[in-house]
């Protein structure tokens, strides 16, 4: 067989399982996707994201079984730079002929650019970043450093919102990005009737349901959201009969959604699940 036939050897770098959430997800699927086109993939995934004091959940870490079919390496430690010269001479050596890598947090970038630099003195390895933020959310010291110095090493870039696209020429002016929409997850099983996913929710069928869904924090807008069902409780309009399902777990303190909550007299048009929701569950709150 010729080596032009050979499946080409993809990495991607990011979460996965045992880490949770929704990149752990995405990069799960997006390996099989690779998989499913002939390629050879390995997830190189943290063995430690976050120090723990920096975290702002109650575990980085799934209940959810692994995965049978995937091939995880868990090795990258954020905070340890001799563990990221390590980590970058491997992939240097193993010479992927494509590394994705995942960008979604300025403190990534020291760990992300230093294995980067390493790879990329291999001369063959070619990088693409999927973008998930380039300016974040919630501004820190360091951001634009840290930024900068990850961006240099990537060949290219992927963003899932025009608005990081048009974010990207201020770190990475000149390279190859394309805009392409974030896709719909197709992994959280089929889709199930109303009444049973209520049914298992412990739901009444008696309302219709809003959804809120995904971790808190202040840009997600879930104080606005509040305002605006204690507006709608006050309408006499029939479309008005509702509850609202919060769906996620609080990455801030929750003290202030609490007492906004009771200033407001909502209590009776809430539903409160703020655990972290696992993907086996996720059907039924998108269902219901």
């Amino acid at each position: 067989m010729s080596s032009a036939s050979h499946p080409k050897s993809v990495v991607i770098i990011g979460p996965a399982h045992p880490l949770r959430g929704g990149l752990a997800s995405y990069d799960e699927r997006l390996a099989k996707e690779f998989m499913n086109q002939g390629c050879d993939v390995t997830i190189y995934t943290f063995s430690l994201q976050y120090p723990g004091f920096l975290f702002p959940g109650t575990t980085q870490y799934s209940t959810e079984p692994a995965p049978t079919d995937l091939k995880i390496k868990v090795c990258i430690n954020s905070v340890n730079p001799f563990n990221w010269w390590s980590v970058g001479n491997e992939l240097r050596k193993l010479q992927p002929d494509i590394i994705v890598v995942r960008y979604w947090l300025p403190f990534m970038g020291p760990c992300l650019g230093t294995i980067l630099r390493q790879v990329k003195k291999n001369k063959h390895t070619k990088v693409v970043c999927i973008a998930d933020n380039i300016i974040p959310h919630e501004k820190r010291v360091g951001d634009v450093p840290f930024t900068r110095y990850f961006v240099k090493p990537v060949d290219a870039f992927i963003t899932m919102s025009e608005k990081v696209l048009s974010d990207l020429p201020i770190f990475a002016a000149g390279k190859p990005a394309k805009f392409v929409p974030h896709p719909l997850y197709d992994n959280f099983g089929e889709k199930i009737s109303k009444n049973e996913a209520r049914k298992q929710l412990a739901i009444g069928n008696d309302k219709k349901i809003m959804l809120f869904f995904g971790f808190i924090r202040k840009y997600k807008g879930l104080d606005i959201l509040l305002d605006a069902v204690k507006i709608l409780k006050n309408s006499t309009s029939p479309i008005c009969n509702f509850q609202l399902l919060v769906a996620g777990e609080f990455y801030e303190d929750r003290k202030q959604y609490d007492e906004q909550i009771k200033q407001l007299g909502i209590q009776d048009s809430l539903i409160l699940r703020t655990d972290f929701i696992p993907d086996s569950e996720v059907k039924y709150y998108l269902c219901c």
